[in-house]
């Protein structure tokens, strides 16, 4: 196995990019999720549910929902 390596262990650089792809996953996620709750239950495909379970899974959840989960 290997070794865990430490915020502290990364360079300032390295540090700038996690927390950049960090915001922009958890905002991706947060825009999606007032989609979801604004629209209404016939302009989403499902139910509204699976589509607020399914935005749990990281980045995969949102793209697919802002891809597949509105109707126009």
């Amino acid at each position: 196995m290997g070794t865990h390596r430490r915020w502290k262990d990364l360079s300032r650089g390295q540090q700038v990019a996690v927390g950049v792809v960090g915001a922009v996953q958890v905002s991706l996620t947060a825009a999606a999720y007032r989609d979801l709750l604004r629209r209404p239950d016939d302009k989403v495909n499902g139910t509204k549910l699976a589509w607020g379970i399914a935005l749990l899974v990281n980045w995969v959840g949102p793209i697919a929902y802002f891809l597949d989960g509105r109707k126009d």
